[in-house]
């Protein structure tokens, strides 16, 4: 059954839930950084399912934040 609010199809392919995998991959960050990096994936989870190209520009929009960031703290 499609729960459109608990559970929205375009967040729960693949058998794990988006939600569960981005606090698996931002375990250890913080702030912005745990953020971004979790919007990045969202945004990459459910870009066939829902907005196409747009969502993957929005992931790519949170990329190239994290990676200026990066490039900032390496320059400290």
């Amino acid at each position: 059954m499609n729960d459109p609010v608990n559970h929205p199809a375009h967040y729960t392919a693949g058998g794990i839930e988006c939600i569960d995998a981005i606090a698996a991959a931002t375990t250890g960050l913080t702030g912005e950084e745990a953020y971004d990096t979790g919007a990045a994936i969202k945004y990459l989870w459910r870009w066939k399912r829902k907005n196409g190209v747009e969502d993957l520009r929005k992931a790519r929009w949170y990329i190239d934040r994290l990676i200026k960031k990066a490039r900032e703290a390496e320059q400290r």
